[in-house]
């Protein structure tokens, strides 16, 4: 189940587009459309770091329940 979230998650992101209020009016007044992808992915990657955690430590936990 992990190895099938992980692959999900690494073979589309693009499709989680994550942007708060403020970030967004600062990269659309820019030109340049790389800053924008570039923080775009950083907020994405960010918010992924405690759902993998959280994730892991489910399956650590009904692993051991389980045994």
């Amino acid at each position: 189940m992990l190895f099938l979230f992980l692959f999900i998650f690494l073979i589309f992101p693009q499709v989680s587009e994550a942007q708060c209020a403020m970030c967004r009016a600062v990269v659309e007044s820019e030109a340049d459309g790389k800053t924008a992808e570039g923080i775009n992915n950083g907020i994405v990657y960010l918010m992924a770091i405690p759902y993998i955690l959280v994730a892991g430590l489910f399956f650590f936990i009904y692993r051991k329940m389980r045994n």
